[in-house]
């Protein structure tokens, strides 16, 4: 017996401890490869592999499922330094992959045999919290960690009642997650990792007195790391309170992606439907952002939109909670072409086949401006931002330019369509639909979601002459998100919703 295991133990390497070690990547079920060209902006890397960061075997696997190839910029600065535990404070443009930066190295850092709360992001909006959660679930599925989201306009007990079970990191906004913090329900006292994404506005004065309050049920030890693409002075004044030594990373040479085209066009305020109805008639749109300065706006401009003949969704801060999660997630999935929003989404919001962003009311300062524009063009892709400019706005259209060192030209007769169109709308990346299939076996709303195959079709993208869009479904307006089209007896049924 004993020469037996001494056999085994001498036949035996560390190179082969796990079966097909080697090998693991083999077996993985990887989305396809999205090989739309990218610019500068993600690919201008030192050449580092995810494994050469010691990952967890299980959390490689999360990683190239998830369709990651390569470390993006931000990741390559970020993540071996955050795996130290040490402070991080990171700016780096919209959309080159922020939001991964912190999350590997949160999960490398997660142990899942405690059964602690051990890693709290912080984020300034509620879509944006269900986004970074599911980035959470996605990458870190063969590790055994349960990830919680928990915002505002949601019912408290449910909350409760999910933290009675084991959670390892909770994802929310700040009010919610102090709420609950206060009331004894969500202990912190082992939540060594504590991040604030889009810090800059979560360090803006509606959320200070929070943030502050927050930190106290944190111990002392805990790393601090703070992810925004605009660093006020605000963030200095935190830094040197609440950081230790932190490591600045700061890859914003330009502020504005490079793959995103900028015009405007000179307008009168009553001109601006017109306007945006040849924009939709002249453009080749995947899917679309409209932005709008008010709630008010917001609706009413959804609604000329459907009188056009065109679908959409729209979405704002007054609306129900559950009704933003439904337009979030079917416009997310490319269930309609089109979505009108106020300022709620410019942030962090990641839908990759959005390639064009029209603000149909000028923002008033470069931040807002810039996140706005920052929804096309993500990760490298290619996007377009069309500015519609009126009388008062020509002043706010100068100042940006020269405080974000852009140019904003005027439109032309004719948009090169390589600027913002790819020849294979089938390759962009598209979240899986979940929605139950019909008798025909679709998707219960009628439309191919998650392969882009729909978008082939000529009758289905905007800007083909295609009139009577398939959505835009009837219902009252404030509480729906669902612009109507003038009768119940036009619109189909609402598609299943999986907020």
């Amino acid at each position: 017996m004993a020469s037996e295991l001494s056999n085994k133990l001498e036949a035996t390497s560390l190179n082969d401890s796990t079966p097909n070690a080697g090998d693991y990547r083999a077996g993985l079920k990887a989305p396809p490869k999205d090989n739309r060209h990218q610019t500068e902006d993600v690919t201008a890397t030192k050449g580092i592999e995810f494994e050469e960061f010691y990952l967890k075997r299980e959390l490689l696997m999360g990683i190239f499922e998830a369709g990651f190839e390569k470390p993006s910029p931000i990741q390559e600065e970020t993540i071996p330094v955050a795996l130290t535990g040490r402070d991080v404070l990171a700016r780096a443009k919209n959309g080159t992959g922020k939001t991964a930066a912190f999350v590997i190295p949160t999960l490398e850092r997660v142990n899942a045999k405690v059964d602690k709360i051990q890693a709290l992001l912080l984020v300034p909006t509620r879509e944006l919290a269900l986004q970074t959660s599911q980035v959470c679930k996605t990458l870190g599925k063969h590790l055994g960690i349960n990830v919680m989201v928990t915002t505002g306009g949601t019912g408290l007990r449910d909350d409760i009642m999910r933290l009675n079970e084991p959670v390892h990191i909770v994802v929310g906004t700040p009010g919610r997650i102090l709420d609950l913090a206060s009331k004894g329900v969500a202990d912190l006292s082992h939540a060594q990792t504590f991040v604030m994404d889009e810090a800059d506005k979560l360090l803006s004065p509606e959320f200070t007195v929070t943030i502050e309050q927050l930190l106290q049920f944190h111990p002392k030890d805990r790393q601090v790391m703070l992810f925004s693409a605009t660093f006020p002075v605000v963030v200095k004044d935190f830094k040197d309170k609440h950081m230790n030594d932190p490591h600045e990373i700061n890859l914003m040479d330009e502020l504005t992606l490079r793959g995103i085209t900028q015009y405007y066009a000179f307008v009168e305020e009553k001109q601006k439907v017109h306007c945006l109805n040849t924009l939709f008639s002249r453009l080749q749109i995947n899917q679309s952002i409209i932005f709008c300065n008010s709630t008010t706006r917001v609706e009413l401009l959804a609604k000329k939109i459907t009188e056009l003949g065109y679908s959409c969704f729209y979405s704002h801060a007054k609306m129900l909670q559950h009704h933003r999660n439904r337009v979030f997630h079917d416009f997310r999935n490319g269930a309609m072409r089109n979505l009108v929003c106020s300022d709620l989404l410019t942030r962090g919001i990641d839908i990759q086949a959005v390639n064009v962003v029209i603000n149909f009311d000028f923002p008033k300062n470069a931040e807002t401006y810039l996140h706005r524009i920052g929804r096309s063009g993500r990760f490298g892709h290619l996007g377009l931002a069309i500015n519609l400019i009126n009388w008062e706005d020509r002043f706010n259209l100068y100042r940006i330019e020269q405080e974000l060192g852009t140019e904003i030209q005027p439109i032309p007769a004719a948009i090169d369509k390589s600027l913002y169109v790819y020849d294979s709308p089938e390759s962009i990346p598209r979240p899986i639909n979940t929605a139950p299939p019909n008798q025909s076996g679709q998707p219960a709303n009628g439309r191919q979601q998650g392969s882009g195959q729909d978008l082939l079709n000529p009758a289905n993208r905007t800007g083909s002459g295609h009139r009577g869009g398939r959505g835009g479904y009837a219902g009252q307006p404030r509480r729906g998100g669902f612009a109507p089209r003038g009768g119940p007896s036009q619109a189909p049924g609402p598609p299943a919703a999986h907020a």
